[in-house]
């Protein structure tokens, strides 16, 4: 429970941004919407950070070695700190180009263009909250992260609305607010690790073998999530050909996914730690314990959740954007939505379960397996979107679900029958 309180924060960062942005207009929204697909995608290239470090935690803790299983966390903090100051000047420097890629209207790449270069000066946060949180996680504290996550969040959304309305910032001030309330998480976060540190008297100075180790890991990870943000990249140029209304509603749903993801996540990083604790003490029987009762839980909460997002569909749309043509093609979209959902408790949990086990080879090939099913709807779309129906005005609403249908059931079908087949092997069991 208290993985799925931290794990619901940090989607609730986007799904503020979402709310109060959105009021401003269908333009602003929809730089949003390329912005944070830029953004999501550098972020989750990194979040082997925290998928990383969690397993390699809990395998130490599970063995009795709790000093190093905190050494091994400090390490995977240095390793966050060095990435993001490489990727936050990186992206600073690269964000007009990233923007222009889309090839969206003046208005829309003007204002992704304003949220995406300010944005970037908080990706060292980011990671360094991956990483911290990885390492809490890996210890069995999942209590920790929810208190910073929710002061974060509280932060985040007083900020915003502040800068954004009381200030008259714009979608400018949203990006500030956010990178204000990251860094304050990375803060608290380092204090509550220097504190761990010290009681085990672990040293905060790297070290260079675990900090190898855990980037050696995060290869394949990152090639697993390189194959996951291509897939959702790829859905957003087909929403950017579809035209400023379909790519404004594209923000919408996939603001309620990362919503209901990030929920059903909780099992995942359940599953991460616990498999990795009992791999640690070699107990099978107990991996194999940990992966039914996720699943059960996973396939339930996605039941649960997804009736709640089908039965609001109507209405949903309503509390994102006050532009009338956005919110008009968004209810089957968001019912599509909240069919897939028990299909997404699946494959959460299964990916969770092998991340766990350190499958990480297995995830990486079959990530690009998974994208290969997807890329030929996508691309269909994208190409489709401004010589037919799908793009014509009044048609936009149908694009629109066709998008999310390729997304919700194409690629997460693809995903759930690779993770299956893996599940029901014992290769993954190491």
């Amino acid at each position: 429970m208290p993985a799925l309180g931290s794990l619901v924060a940090e989607p609730l960062f986007l799904l503020v941004d979402s709310a109060l942005v959105g009021h401003l207009g269908a333009d602003p929204l929809a730089g949003l919407a390329l912005a944070s697909a830029v953004l999501q995608t550098l972020v989750g290239l990194m979040v082997f950070l925290a998928y990383g470090t969690t397993p390699a935690v809990a395998r130490r803790l599970g063995a009795g070695d709790r000093a190093g299983a905190v050494a091994a966390g400090v390490g995977g903090v240095w390793l966050a700190a060095g990435l993001g100051a490489v990727l936050g000047a990186g992206g600073w420097l690269a964000s007009p180009a990233l923007v222009a890629a889309f090839g969206a209207s003046p208005g829309v790449s003007t204002e992704a263009g304003a949220y995406l270069s300010l944005s970037t000066l908080g990706l060292p946060a980011m990671l360094i909250v991956f990483a911290a949180t990885g390492l809490l996680r890996g210890l069995q504290d999942t209590r920790t992260p929810l208190l910073i996550a929710v002061a974060g969040f509280a932060a985040n959304a007083a900020l915003n609305a502040v800068l954004i309305y009381g200030l008259g910032l714009g979608i400018a001030g949203s990006a500030l607010g956010t990178v204000l309330a990251q860094w304050g998480m990375a803060g608290g976060y380092l204090l509550v690790i220097a504190v761990k540190a010290r009681r085990e008297r672990v040293s905060l100075r790297p070290d260079a073998r675990g900090v190898l180790a855990l980037a050696g890991t995060g290869w394949w990870l990152l090639l697993r999530t390189a194959s996951l943000r291509a897939a959702f990249l790829l859905a957003t140029v087909a929403a950017t050909r579809l035209g400023a209304t379909p790519l404004a509603g594209w923000q919408v749903v996939m603001t309620l996914f990362n919503t209901c993801a990030f929920a059903l996540d909780a099992l995942a990083i359940a599953a991460q730690a616990l498999i990795g604790h009992r791999l640690g003490a070699a107990r099978r029987q107990a991996v194999r314990a940990v992966l039914r009762r996720c699943l059960l839980w996973g396939v339930g909460g996605g039941s649960a959740l997804g009736a709640l997002v089908l039965l609001l569909s109507p209405w949903l749309g309503r509390a994102f954007t006050s532009d009338s043509a956005v919110a008009a093609i968004l209810p089957l979209s968001i019912a599509l939505l909240g069919l897939s959902t028990p299909l997404g408790g699946y494959v959460f949990v299964l990916d969770g379960v092998l991340m766990g086990a350190g499958d990480a080879r297995y995830l990486a090939g079959t990530g690009l397996l998974n994208l290969a099913c997807f890329a030929p709807f996508g691309a269909a779309i994208a190409l489709s979107g401004s010589s037919s129906v799908l793009g014509a005005p009044g048609g936009e609403w149908l694009g629109l679900a066709a998008l999310t249908a390729a997304v919700m059931f194409a690629y997460l079908g693809a995903r759930a029958l690779t993770l299956g087949l893996r599940a029901r092997g014992e290769r993954w069991l190491g």
